[in-house]
């Protein structure tokens, strides 16, 4: 039986903060800014399970130029109508200083029901992410390159991290965020599954005993999709710069292409124990793009910036059947430069080498981060800093 190619659309959602403008700190959304975001987005907006958060998510696309600019307005335009609310967004996995107990959740049942389920761990979730989903419209193959992606996923997340800062300290990681996220059930790394059937009859024993309604409760770091045909990477933070998600979002495309290509002439990659995945998993949750990851095959440690341009080098043909080369490129612009972690950290120890109190340089943090969430988007006011 012939494999039917997929057809490898894709779509991006991103989850942001919202700060005020003049204390920097999260504050809970006006109702009224969530309708007019409805009203002028539709669909592509939605509430999230706090009040201080807004979900977007763009339609399905079939080429990154076309991603690019579903980003550019939908960022420009929540940046636009929150501005007129004294509000901003920021597009990073936790806020540099907000504290935790002191967030609201949205007011649905849906939320009001995962906050009595999770408890405290909930109380906890004042984080935002990036989820990236991929056409694979066959079940199986689905199931396949999910085993199969889990290698690269630590490698993506490096390239994302934007979550240094928890409650106003530098935590040394890159992304804390899955830190807040490991304190919830249903979330990680998945085990290897051994096709659909097996998937279907996991998702169901907990479905069927009432401990969850579907499988949009099982958060691991990839899964099959519950409401589209897609493959859905949860790993990544949220990227401050728009470019950087693109790319993120470009890299992870081409890998899953190129594995498809593997099965095609019944090849597959590798799988490791989730054991020695999780290992890369901590060293890029720990050092993001400026430590280093196992090359398994080799059992030694490599320069992240080494096994990027592997990476590069092994779906460059994919690259450039998606015609996303300029996006995959990108990355080692990111290894460059720096993540948003690296930016934020810098920033902060830039302001206090410069006499700033610690509250003035996280402030500044976020100031940061506002400008460069709504660089190159729709939006046209800069942002308000305080004199």
């Amino acid at each position: 039986m012939t494999l039917r190619e997929p057809s490898f659309t894709f779509g991006i959602e991103e989850e942001y903060h919202l700060v005020d403008r003049r204390t920097r700190d999260l504050t809970a959304a006006p109702q009224e800014l969530m309708d007019e975001c409805l009203a002028q987005l539709g669909t592509q907006v939605s509430p999230e399970f706090l009040k201080s958060q807004i979900e977007i998510g763009t339609p399905v696309c079939r080429s990154f130029a076309e991603t690019r600019n579903h980003l550019a307005e939908l960022r420009g335009t929540i940046g636009q109508i929150a501005g007129r609310f004294e509000l901003a967004p920021i597009a990073a996995s936790t806020h540099p200083f907000a504290h935790f107990l002191q967030q609201t959740t949205t007011d649905k049942e849906r939320y009001k029901a995962l906050a009595q389920d999770l408890q405290g761990v909930g109380r906890r979730l004042v984080v935002c992410g990036m989820h990236v989903h991929v056409g694979i419209e066959d079940q199986e193959l689905r199931i396949d390159i999910m085993n199969q992606v889990r290698y690269f996923l630590p490698h993506l997340l490096a390239l994302s991290t934007s979550s240094p800062f928890w409650q106003g300290q530098n935590t040394g990681l890159k992304s804390y965020r899955l830190t807040v996220m490991q304190g919830l059930p249903r979330t990680g790394m998945p085990g290897r599954l051994s096709g659909w059937d097996e998937y279907q009859r996991t998702v169901n024993v907990l479905v069927n005993a009432g401990v969850i309604e579907d499988a949009t409760k099982i958060w691991w770091d990839v899964r099959p999709s519950h409401r589209f045909p897609t493959l859905e990477m949860r790993i990544a933070d949220v990227c401050t710069r728009l470019d950087d998600a693109v790319s993120v979002a470009a890299l992870f495309l081409c890998i899953c292409r190129m594995l498809y290509r593997l099965r095609r002439t019944n090849q597959n990659w590798r799988m490791y124990p989730v054991f020695l995945v999780n290992e890369n998993r901590w060293r890029a949750q720990r050092y993001g793009v400026q430590g280093t990851l196992f090359d398994f095959g080799k059992g030694t440690l490599e320069p992240f910036a080494d096994l990027l341009g592997e990476i590069q080098a092994l779906v460059a043909e994919d690259a450039a059947a998606l015609g996303c080369e300029a996006e995959v490129a990108h990355a080692s612009q990111i290894v460059a430069e720096g993540t948003s972690a690296d930016r934020q950290v810098a920033t902060y120890e830039q302001l206090i080498n410069g006499g700033a109190t610690h509250e003035d340089a996280l402030i500044g943090v976020v100031d940061n981060l506002i400008e460069e969430t709504l660089t190159g988007t729709t939006f046209l006011g800069a942002p308000q800093k305080l004199a």
